[in-house]
């Protein structure tokens, strides 16, 4: 019974070979091979049926020229905010402005009391006409100096000839030698006075320069034109160097501060037109000022000031921004946002029809969101592009496209 079981059990694998292994030969031996053929070539054209039968809606696009613009968002920035100080000490005077007031260069902020500073300026101007009264004297002086040097001169001349003829005796020779030394000296000491007299007056002048500016810190003037971005200092508050007087904020014109990335940078000038919309809907326009040459160490992106004119003081400090700065123009199409695909790689592109209406799938890259689509690149010139039922399809599946209008 064993012996049996076994031959039956090698008999079936014999059966199974032929039939998974040896399939075409053992129809051959069979006479069925024309009809197994005949079975493959009928499977085949079923399938290709089933892949004609696959219906879509393509649109051909034609590129054209946009310009390719460097889009970011941003903010917007005072041109100028300066926090007006208080560089000496002493009481505010005067009624405090408003914040939101709108001064002019030179409108006065904070007046302080002027206490003892006018008494100290007149002082310095006193002790300056003082010095300056000294000069006659000292130059006088300098000129009897002089002319002592020049008797003591004639004098010793006369002593040596005197002294060589014999009629003079050696010791006036030697009284006259030493009164000219004397006269010297004079000379010197009446330089000295001079020099002290004018050293005096220039510190005179500068005492008297240091009392009108310290007369002058007690009156704080607005540096430029703009607003009050907080109240002036209060009435009757001491000040003291560095206290706060007021906050002025010049907002026209006004700047658009955003971040450009590494990869966009060199697509940006200094110069380029910009526009703007502000959260508020404001469309603005603008020019580019500036690109940082330094790239944030955290971010790696690039500083741009845009600067917009604000005559009519619409735009505030802070307001978020969405900033387009114009660069070269390009090759783009203009595609419904639901035509864009991702492939089995994640890649973002869109499926065409081909030669043979063959799907194929091409990466693009966006260059523009508008109320109307989006703007890509990396296309052809002109291409055949699905925008209904390209979910249902992939690369290489042969598709029966029904062309929708441009217009529609």
């Amino acid at each position: 019974m064993r012996l049996i079981s076994l031959v039956n059990a090698v008999l079936v694998i014999v059966a199974l070979y032929f039939v998974v292994f040896e399939r075409d030969a053992l129809f051959a031996f069979a006479g069925r091979e024309d009809a197994a053929s005949q079975s493959d070539a009928g499977a085949e054209a079923s399938d290709a049926s089933a892949v004609q039968a696959v219906g879509v809606v393509a649109l051909r696009s034609t590129a054209r020229e946009i310009d390719s613009a460097v889009l970011l968002r941003g903010e917007t920035k005072a041109i100028r905010q300066v926090e007006v100080l208080a560089e000496t000490t002493s009481t505010v005077i005067s009624e405090p402005k408003r914040k939101g007031t709108f001064v002019e260069a030179g409108d006065l902020l904070c007046e302080l009391d002027p206490g003892s500073r006018p008494a100290q300026l007149a002082q310095a101007k006193a002790a300056k006409l003082e010095a300056e009264s000294r000069v006659p004297e000292a130059e006088a002086r300098l000129e009897e100096a002089h002319a002592r040097v020049a008797e003591a001169e004639i004098n010793l001349i006369a002593a040596r000839k005197l002294s060589e003829t014999g009629f003079g005796s050696e010791t006036r020779r030697i009284a006259a030698e030493a009164e000219m030394s004397t006269a010297k000296a004079g000379i010197k000491a009446a330089e000295a006075e001079l020099k002290a007299t004018e050293a005096g007056i220039e510190a005179a002048e500068a005492a008297v320069a240091a009392a009108e500016l310290e007369l002058d810190r007690i009156t704080i003037e607005a540096p430029f034109q703009g607003l009050l971005e907080s109240d002036a200092a209060e009435l009757g508050s001491l000040m003291q160097p560095g206290s706060l007087c007021a906050t002025v904020i010049q907002l026209d014109p006004i700047k658009l501060v955003g971040f450009v990335p590494e990869t966009e940078v060199n697509r940006v000038t200094v110069g380029a037109p910009a526009q703007a919309q502000l959260v508020t809907g404001l469309q603005v326009e603008g020019r580019v000022t500036f690109l940082s040459r330094s790239a944030d160490e955290t971010t790696r992106t690039f500083e741009v000031e845009i600067t917009v004119p604000n005559p009519e003081l619409l735009i505030r400090d802070g307001q978020t921004a969405s900033i387009r700065i114009a660069a070269e123009g390009a090759k783009a199409h203009l595609l419904p946002q639901s035509a864009l695909t991702l492939n089995n790689e994640g890649q973002l592109g869109v499926r065409t029809v081909g030669a043979g209406n063959v799907v194929d799938f091409v990466p693009i890259r966006l260059l523009r969101d508008t109320a109307d689509g989006v703007w890509v690149g990396g296309l052809a010139e002109t291409v055949d592009i699905i925008v209904v039922g390209q979910e249902f399809v992939t690369a290489g599946v042969v598709v029966a496209p029904t062309y929708k209008d441009v217009s529609q």
